[in-house]
């Protein structure tokens, strides 16, 4: 048995000591990014604006309608039911009424004037 253990630790000891001893470790990597050089002159990416505020109404003619504001404060999304897909609608600029094909929304926080398809402008409380 002890001649066994011996001869383990010889080859232990003769695996150790073909270790590289460097204190720099070397790094190997693999082919170079065949995408690098455009990614590095991609134009920069800028992310969707998030909800800033979203805001349950109910305006004067006893209709719902459901709008969040978006933190670049020109995109807004209206719904006209509380699980209704988004209409998206946006603003020339910063403070401008929100608009898209049929719908405005003018204002924002606790009062606004909404326009729907084929209705005219109602006050809206929030």
């Amino acid at each position: 048995m002890k001649y066994h253990l011996s001869l383990i630790s010889v080859a232990a000891l003769a695996l150790l000591s073909a270790c590289n001893n460097n204190d720099e470790p070397e790094v190997v990597g693999g082919p170079a990014d065949p995408m690098a050089e455009r990614l590095a002159n991609a134009a920069p990416v800028e992310l969707p604006p998030m909800v800033k505020e979203s805001h349950q109404y109910r305006c004067k003619d006893n209709s719902l309608i459901f709008v969040d504001f978006m933190s670049d404060d020109k995109t807004a999304n209206l719904r006209t039911e509380k699980n209704g897909a988004p209409i998206k609608l946006t603003a020339a600029e910063a403070g401008k009424p929100f608009e898209a094909e049929g719908y405005k929304v003018e204002g924002s926080g606790k009062q606004i004037t909404a326009t729907l398809p084929g209705k005219s402008a109602v006050s809206c409380k929030g």
